[in-house]
């Protein structure tokens, strides 16, 4: 019988209830390395929220108020009630998501939202998002892309390599 592969992170629970109402609790927790796993591995996320009520949003933005070691900038998403993607951004979460669900409280049931140590990835990660969210993005108006065509590979940092898509010169074939 095969080896059982060693768990990558061990869940741990700091905070058992960040928020709660009849449906849903928000706990606060870190993931530690597993054993066997070399620590000396930098993450790409300092702080991860994904798919939380709007409701709680206040008492997420006040319990990560408390933690002077970690800034409240990075990327964020709000998701409608099928947990679908409607609008990216990044910057100040907390604000730009209460600006965004007053303005289309109706639509938006959920948000997601990912503190990245190293600022310079901020954008790369929301271009990414974007990109892949597409057609679903009903607020992100001058960013998504409806059509085939790709984004802006400028979006992207200095130093990325890259692979680009074009089109032939001359007669194309139709289909």
């Amino acid at each position: 019988m095969a080896k059982k592969r060693k768990k990558p992170a061990v869940r741990t629970i700091k905070d058992r209830k960040v928020w709660s109402d009849g449906q849903w609790i928000v706990r606060f927790g870190e993931l530690n390395a597993g054993r066997g796993r070399p620590d000396k591995v930098q993450s790409l996320f300092r702080v991860v929220g994904e798919k939380l009520p709007f409701e709680a949003l206040g008492n997420v933005d006040k319990h990560l108020g408390k933690r002077k070691d970690i800034r409240r900038n990075g990327v964020y998403v709000a998701h409608d009630s099928m947990g679908y993607a409607r609008y990216i951004g990044r910057g100040r979460i907390f604000p730009r998501l209460r600006a965004c669900q007053k303005r289309q409280s109706l639509a938006l049931k959920y948000f997601s939202f990912y503190v990245v140590p190293e600022k310079k990835h901020e954008r790369e990660i929301e271009t990414l998002l974007i990109h892949a969210a597409g057609p679903l993005l009903q607020f992100n108006t001058k960013k998504k892309r409806l059509t085939i065509s790709p984004g802006n590979i400028l979006d992207y940092e200095a130093g990325t390599l890259f692979f680009q898509r074009y089109y032939r010169k001359g007669k194309r074939l139709k289909l």
